[in-house]
């Protein structure tokens, strides 16, 4: 059995402000796409994450941004 999970703390202090970083789990994603053998689709997720990220418009606050969690969300689907 696989098991595929964004690992960090829990967060509750943040809960329902659109502040969290979604990264984590989108790669999540990925690994699972990868594990189930759609390597192309995996690896469109994430160059679509390192594509945001590089550069650098929709970003998080712990990433020095100002965007929301649906804002980062969206913007990786979009490349997707």
């Amino acid at each position: 059995p696989s098991m595929f999970e964004p690992v960090h703390g829990s967060a509750p202090d943040i809960a329902g402000k659109g502040i969290a970083n979604p990264i984590a789990q989108i790669w999540t994603g990925a690994m699972l796409l990868e594990h189930l053998d759609h390597a192309e689709a995996a690896a469109a997720v994430v160059g679509a994450i390192e594509r945001v990220v590089e550069e650098g418009k929709t970003l998080t606050r712990d990433l020095g941004g100002r965007a929301t969690t649906r804002e980062v969300a969206e913007a990786i689907a979009a490349l997707v």
